[in-house]
């Protein structure tokens, strides 16, 4: 099992050339911090680990994936400022990006994604 640091890598999705920037949230302090205060993010935010998320003081929508610990997307959600999100039993990792963002990437449930 992967042992995550904060950080930058990049998202690559399976089987296409698509390739995002990502920002990693994997200590207490970034995770807790998000998206929070941003007016946007370049790319995506991964929290790890995580199986659910909110929206409380947000700027902006934005678009959610729950990863399971192969990195397969289980779920995807839209959600406004203000939101509390479900928890997702199997998730271990949530990706964070603009709303529409991950529509564009072409990521649905039962993508795969891998993090260099």
């Amino acid at each position: 099992m992967a042992r995550w640091q904060d950080g930058r890598a990049e998202l690559c999705i399976a089987g296409t050339d698509t390739v995002i920037p990502l920002e990693i949230a994997a200590s207490y302090r970034a995770r807790t911090r998000g998206l929070l205060g941003r007016d946007g993010v370049e790319g995506a935010l991964m929290l790890t680990p995580a199986g659910s998320v909110h929206t409380f003081r947000m700027r902006f929508a934005i678009d959610v994936a729950y990863l399971d610990r192969d990195l397969q997307v289980i779920a995807l959600r839209t959600m406004r400022p203000g939101r509390l999100g479900l928890p997702r039993l199997r998730s271990r990792h949530v990706l964070e990006a603009e709303a529409g963002a991950m529509e564009q990437w072409g990521l649905r449930p039962g993508s795969r994604v891998e993090i260099g």
